[in-house]
């Protein structure tokens, strides 16, 4: 199955939490209110690899998602 690569996700436990999935490697889940993110995978430090770029990079692709997504309820 091929699967996107952001979901918004709720949850009836926490009705005024939204929520990004990134369903590709690394995993999280995104806190849009909060920022607050939880890993699914373990990230190593690669040779020549910035890891706190990268990370940066998901979480906006994940805020941009989010955002694109919501202007389609407007």
């Amino acid at each position: 199955m091929e699967t996107p690569e952001f979901l918004i996700a709720d949850n009836s436990e926490f009705p005024d939490k939204i929520f990004i999935l990134h369903t590709e490697f690394p995993r999280f889940l995104l806190d849009v209110e909060t920022e607050e993110v939880e890993w699914f995978d373990a990230i190593e430090e690669e040779e020549g690899v910035d890891l706190e770029a990268e990370i940066a990079d998901l979480i906006g692709k994940a805020f941009d998602f989010f955002d694109r997504e919501m202007e389609g309820y407007e």
